[in-house]
């Protein structure tokens, strides 16, 4: 019989590392994959359909979200973002763990109806540090910056609703909190009853 997979989801301030980190932790760990959000918004160059995003219209995602075949979704400006709920629960099935990396709301939607999934939080520093690495991408606006920081401040204090919290200190030192929080989690003795390995 095979381990049900993590459910692991991840969250934390634009800025944090939060994709760096996870993408370590999947070169480490190969059982460990990205879910496939779907989206209303039209695909950018480059972008593969059911490997970057499931595109949908709006009427598709709006009969998903009747369906109730999301495990979470939001509308951002004029755009519906969410995370399709039967691939991620046959991955599971079959032993895979799923990262969601996804903002607080999306994280508490899921949080009601998983509650045995692994929530992780992942913090800079400081606030001072994550000015600067926003900064140091040199993509945004002063204005946008100033938002992403409104937010940050924010998020920062929903993170005690998290089953963990990881600072990223070092993307090298996050990545192994990050997998020693995995191999913790598949220990769990009530993760593993089902299985009775003794």
């Amino acid at each position: 019989m095979t381990a049900q997979g993590l459910l692991l989801v991840i969250s934390g301030p634009s800025g944090a590392g939060k994709g760096t980190v996870c993408r370590v932790l999947m070169s480490r760990q190969p059982q460990v994959r990205y879910s496939v959000s779907a989206t209303t918004r039209p695909p950018r160059t480059g972008e593969v359909e059911g490997v970057h995003y499931y595109f949908k219209t709006q009427e598709q995602f709006e009969a998903m979200i009747a369906q109730d075949k999301l495990i979470e979704w939001a509308k951002v400006y004029d755009n519906y973002y969410g995370t399709p709920k039967e691939p991620v629960m046959e991955a599971l099935r079959s032993g895979r763990d799923i990262i969601l990396e996804i903002d607080i709301q999306g994280a508490f939607q899921v949080k009601e109806k998983y509650p045995e999934g692994v929530y992780v939080f992942i913090a800079p520093p400081s606030l001072e540090e994550l000015r600067r690495r926003i900064e140091g991408r040199a993509t945004d606006a002063t204005e946008v910056i100033a938002k992403r920081m409104k937010a940050a401040a924010g998020e920062l204090d929903q993170a005690g609703k998290y089953d963990y919290i990881i600072v990223n200190d070092t993307v090298e030192t996050a990545a192994l909190k990050l997998e020693a929080i995995v191999t913790a989690e598949k220990c769990r003795a009530s993760r593993l009853s089902s299985l009775k390995p003794y």
